[in-house]
């Protein structure tokens, strides 16, 4: 809001044109004053000149008025030359009797606009008479001359020239001001890099050095508020000496898996035997040593397997938490680490063959964590005294999910692919208010060959396995653009995405294309959600594919923020709209003092940025509570709104179905003999009469559809093609050639011809699909759409192509 605010304030005119501006206005205003002024002036002497001589005339006349011929023919031998001599149109000699003389030029009889002076003079020597004149007002004749006003004219044009050097001389002592001032708006724009480094032209220097400094000190300021994010970050979650995750995380880490209803793995301990004795003989440096390197093995036995845990959970213990691996699964990960560890060469003060001791137990859905840790220990204690290194396995039978290798995946993964694609289910996110939706995130869900809903937590691991990453994730961002073109037009969705697609040429040019041939308005309702862990990883390769889905209009929002613990670095750089804490976080975090600590780090990092926090797992009040005291934007969980499934009415009847009882359903299986007939009965005249007219409403339904999609693909390219027309300056052309996505096609009045559509949509590539008429005296052809083959004349897409008084056009015409 400040930022904003500030960006109205300095908004407008820059000081040196305002100054220009005011300095043109007042020379300007002078010049028009004094001309007028002048002019005004010149006028009036002009008058008062001729009314000077009319009065030296009228003497004259009294004068002669004395003699005793004062006749008309008397006045006539003499007066009429010395009046045409002085511009006197008419004059008139009259008293009470009558008139005495009058004279009129017969030239300014016709002028009936003319401008004329009269005035009336009585006669001082002869009371009763007065004479009349009418004379034209000097100067109403002259035209403009070079030489009278040679003088005026060249005076203007030393002012205008005066004017026009001291503009310049005026914007050249300015400049740098205007340079300050472009750097201060870089600055409120949040390009603090880009201003960094002042031009030395900038004026006033002292005001341009303090600004440099003021740069350099708050750049200084956010780095230390940087490392202190992650110094607190570290300290709340890492072991300082191994680096490892300490015992807070591994437990978050733990509660949340074990609390899932569709999650199973494994807690392993491994603990170092006789830790006090090594310590008092050989001190804590040496020990120190010795956890170093079993936390150097343990990671990298480790890192096979995705989302693996590894904590210090006590000073001579380790724990590793495994995802989706239990049971006989984690007992060639047992023998590995085992050898590993026995090729170490622990101090004198430890027996070398019994040192170290592992104990394991697995988890399924539902387990709390006191009690698997509980368990852990126990098959610890049970490995300690064999009386050797080794390990031991806690006894006990859970429900096993599935296990897979890659070619059941695969086989699985493709099914899903050749048939409707992955199934996205919606979950709301609302701001602090609860009552205000910011948006749906679509979370990707398949089934298996039994027909069982698998999470993203389950199944991602065997896509990542068999390298399927770029197929699912082209999938799911196209069934997401299709449910945003074809659902309302008010909500807006976030789809996630892998990193490891992000860097993949395949997937960003797919991406690019998808994404152009969709509306502007339409994308700014699209979020791209990334996991943060893998962004950071990879993130000098994402960063341009990242920067690509922003400048198309979509925004970005990283998610499982503290999963992992990484530097915040990425919100300076990418600015995303989101970010979204891991549901760890979130879990009981009014009971956990670490965690509201590690949240107002990471409210820190995004203080400085548009990026706003949003909390991800919120199922009780006082978790909801406990987040928006600390700062976040808004909340995601079943507190404030479940996962919605695309088919909500299959959902209820099969959950009603497993809730079920054994003995219920014996019961309702009695007697159902004719009660079954009827029922089919009733179902085949329901098919009959409603199915059976809305399966042959399938055909237009579809046709419609994919003409509308064929529609949005070729007006997308108009806009795009006409664009770059008119950058080129052809778009007055009839015929000409143009580069448009890396292909050259031709062109007629800035509209791409007839010919070169399939090379801008993609879906007019496949001939087979498509049916086409042409009219090439009309300048139109229409497409029609094969449904099996066969096409449906009824409905079909008009392409007008463009002429020089229109514009290309399509129209989508349905029949009946």
């Amino acid at each position: 809001m400040d930022r904003t605010t500030n960006a109205i304030k300095v908004s407008g005119m820059k000081l040196t044109n305002r100054l220009v501006a005011f300095v043109t206005l007042i020379v300007v205003c002078a010049i028009f004053v004094l001309f007028i002024g002048g002019a005004i002036s010149f006028r009036q002497l002009g008058i008062d000149f001729i009314s000077h001589y009319v009065d030296g005339m009228v003497d004259v006349i009294d004068q002669e008025m004395a003699s005793e011929q004062r006749n008309n023919q008397y006045f006539s031998r003499w007066l009429p030359k010395m009046l045409k001599a002085s511009d006197v149109t008419s004059l008139t000699i009259y008293s009470e009797t009558g008139i005495l003389y009058q004279y009129e030029q017969i030239q300014y009889q016709t002028a009936a606009t003319q401008q004329v002076i009269t005035r009336d003079i009585p006669l001082d020597s002869h009371p009763g008479y007065a004479v009349k004149l009418t004379f034209v007002p000097p100067y109403a004749e002259f035209a403009y001359s070079i030489g009278p006003l040679s003088s005026l004219s060249a005076a203007i044009l030393v002012i205008v020239l005066g004017l026009a050097w001291g503009i310049g001389w005026l914007r050249q002592q300015l400049y740098g001001s205007e340079v300050l001032e472009q750097r201060g708006r870089l600055i409120l724009a949040g390009r603090l890099d880009e201003a960094q480094q002042g031009d030395p032209r900038e004026w006033p220097i002292p005001a341009s050095a303090a600004l440099s400094q003021l740069i350099e000190e708050l750049k200084e300021a956010r780095q230390e508020r940087s490392r202190f994010d992650t110094f607190i970050r570290t300290n709340t979650f890492l072991d300082q000496l191994t680096g490892a995750a300490n015992r807070v995380m591994f437990d978050n880490r733990l509660h949340t898996l074990a609390s899932d209803d569709a999650s199973q793995g494994s807690v392993i301990l491994v603990r170092v035997a006789d830790w006090d004795e090594l310590v008092a003989q050989h001190g804590q440096e040496a020990a120190d040593q010795l956890i170093q390197a079993i936390g150097n093995v343990l990671s990298n036995a480790i890192q096979r397997f995705p989302d693996a845990v590894l904590a210090r959970y006590f000073a001579s213990d380790f724990a590793i938490l495994l995802v989706n691996q239990a049971g006989d699964e984690v007992h060639p990960f047992l023998a590995q680490i085992t050898n590993a560890l026995d090729k170490l060469a622990p101090s004198e003060a430890l027996d070398k063959d019994n040192w170290f001791h592992l104990g394991m137990t697995s988890f399924g859905a539902g387990e709390r964590r006191g009690r698997l840790m509980d368990e852990a220990e126990r098959a610890l204690k049970a490995a300690e005294l064999t009386g050797q290194n080794g390990w031991s396995q806690f006894d006990k039978q859970i429900s096993r999910l599935d296990k897979r290798g890659s070619v059941r995946w695969r086989t699985l993964l493709e099914s899903v692919m050749a048939g409707e694609g992955p199934m996205l289910y919606r979950q709301p996110v609302f701001a602090r208010d609860g009552k205000t939706r910011l948006h749906y995130e679509l979370l990707g869900r398949i089934k298996d060959e039994k027909g069982k809903v698998l999470k993203a937590s389950r199944f991602w691991p065997g896509v990542e396995w068999v390298g399927m990453d770029v197929t699912f994730d082209k999938a799911t961002v196209g069934r997401a653009l299709w449910w945003l073109k074809t659902r309302d037009y008010i909500d807006n969705y976030a789809v996630n995405v892998s990193a490891y697609s992000l860097c993949q040429r395949e997937f960003v040019i797919w991406l690019r294309d998808a994404l152009l041939q969709t509306p502007r308005s339409t994308l700014n309702r699209l979020l791209v959600e990334v996991s943060e862990g893998a962004l950071v990883s990879h993130f000098d390769a994402a960063r341009p594919c990242l920067r690509l889905i922003a400048a198309l209009g979509c925004r970005l929002v990283v998610d499982q923020a503290g999963r992992t613990i990484v530097s915040t670095h990425y919100v300076k750089d990418i600015q995303p709209a989101y970010i979204k804490l891991h549901r760890s976080l979130v879990r009981n975090i009014h009971q956990r003092p670490e965690n509201q600590l590690y949240l107002r780090s990471v409210l820190g990092a995004c203080e400085a940025t548009p990026t706003e926090v949003l909390a991800v797992g919120v199922e009780t009040n006082e978790e909801w509570s406990v987040v928006k005291d600390l700062g976040v934007a808004g909340g995601q969980g079943r507190l404030l709104g479940a996962e919605m499934s695309p088919h909500p009415a299959q959902k209820k009847r099969r959950r009603w179905g497993e809730t079920m009882t054994l003995g219920r359903k014996k019961t309702l299986q009695q007697g159902r003999g004719w009660l079954e007939v009827i029922l089919i009965v009733s179902i085949l005249s329901v098919l009959v009469v409603i199915a059976v007219p809305k399966f042959y409403d399938y055909e237009a339904d579809a046709n419609v559809s994919a003409l509308k999609g064929l529609k949005s693909g070729i007006d997308s390219a108009l806009a795009r093609t006409y664009a770059l027309a008119e950058a080129k300056q052809i778009s007055d052309q009839p015929s000409q050639s143009l580069i448009v996505d890396g292909k050259e096609v031709s062109v007629k009045y800035g509209y791409p011809q007839m010919s070169a559509l399939p090379k801008l949509v993609s879906a007019l590539q496949d001939a087979t699909h498509w049916q086409i008429r042409r009219y090439p005296e009309q300048n139109r052809v229409d497409f029609i759409w094969l449904f099996h083959e066969q096409p449906a004349p009824a409905c079909y897409l008009m392409y007008q192509e463009a002429t020089a008084s229109q514009q290309a056009s399509t129209t989508l015409v349905i029949g009946e």
